[in-house]
């Protein structure tokens, strides 16, 4: 009980500062713009009604069409636009109406663009076989320091370059032409899911799922880590909202209240987690959607209960909301 007070008492005051919504669409007792999309193994799909009816985004003439995108595994939305990323790199700049082609790079699984687009044009991706990285917004690629490695996330606070990949957490500061790591007593390899502190330069905290069970916290930006729970647990996704941290396991959807050091199993999971989005986030860490090998599901509970939002018995890789939730800034470190 003295956590989910703790939980209302949170998503109130952050819900101070969401951003006014362009356009309304009404979900229970909350307005929000909203349009979500998901990522499957046959391309992208949208939903303008919460996900409670999808269709197939195929891109409308004179633009490009998606029919050779494959599995959409990286799904991005950035200020005006919406990337997609598969068999190559699509970007939109009409909700999806509409695509041009970037590049045709193939096998993408993540997309990272700058922070500041008008004025830095780079663009990283994560592919099977490591670290990409496009000077000229995503229209050519060339080699970063990471190679032959699948990329499974990554993170760019600046300037740290911070990505989870089969080698477990490793570190660049010159955006891809060295990295360091793994760091000391992290379990050797994979690291499927990691977060980053929103004040990440001046504390540079960073939790990593590892491969072989478990979640573990670094407080020197990888250098060193501790266990922070979850022993055996097989986490897919991490997601640190304020002054909570959400973890989609196989074993359960948990949250911890005091950065890691106790974790509260909320609810067994749907299904095998791919992906966790609170897509209202400031305003609310009560609404998520959870990715999953057995379709995507919903809370209205902050993961108390889950119910069907589409693609029932079907791989959903990825989950994504235009706009875009806004960065949650956690609680500044003491000095």
């Amino acid at each position: 009980m003295r956590a989910k007070a703790a939980l209302v008492a949170a998503v109130a005051t952050l819900s101070a500062v969401a951003p006014a919504a362009p356009q309304q669409a009404r979900t229970g007792s909350l307005v929000t713009s909203l349009t979500l999309f998901a990522g499957t193994a046959e391309g992208l799909q949208r939903s303008g009604d919460w996900g409670r009816s999808w269709s197939r985004v195929l891109g409308q003439a004179p633009g490009a069409r998606l029919d050779e995108l494959g599995p959409a595994r990286a799904v991005l939305l950035r200020v005006t636009q919406v990337w997609v990323g598969g068999n190559g790199v699509y970007v939109s700049e009409d909700f999806g109406e509409t695509w041009a082609r970037r590049s045709a790079t193939a096998g993408i699984r993540v997309l990272v663009p700058s922070r500041w687009p008008q004025s830095d044009a780079t663009v990283f991706a994560g592919t099977e076989a490591g670290l990409l990285r496009s000077r000229d917004g995503g229209i050519s690629f060339g080699p970063t320091a990471l190679s032959g490695a699948a990329v499974h996330r990554v993170e760019w606070p600046g300037p740290a370059l911070v990505v989870a990949c089969d080698r477990g957490v490793l570190v660049s500061s010159d955006e891809g032409a060295h990295f360091d790591g793994p760091g000391a007593g992290l379990p050797p390899g994979p690291v499927p899911a990691l977060v980053v502190s929103s004040f990440f330069s001046a504390d540079p905290v960073i939790f990593a799922a590892s491969g072989s069970g478990g979640v573990f916290r670094s407080g020197d930006g990888g250098q060193t880590w501790t266990a922070s729970g979850l022993a055996g647990e097989s986490v897919s996704d991490l997601v640190w909202l304020g002054p909570f941290l959400y973890a989609a396991a196989d074993g359960g959807f948990f949250r911890s209240q005091d950065a890691g050091a106790s974790w509260n199993r909320v609810s067994a999971s749907p299904g095998r987690p791919r992906r966790l989005l609170f897509p209202l986030a400031p305003a609310a860490g009560i609404e998520a959607f959870l990715a999953t090998d057995q379709g995507l599901f919903r809370t209205r509970d902050a993961g108390e209960h889950w119910e069907p939002a589409g693609f029932a018995g079907q791989e959903v890789l990825t989950v994504a909301t235009f706009p875009a939730p806004e960065v949650i800034l956690q609680k500044q470190p003491r000095r």
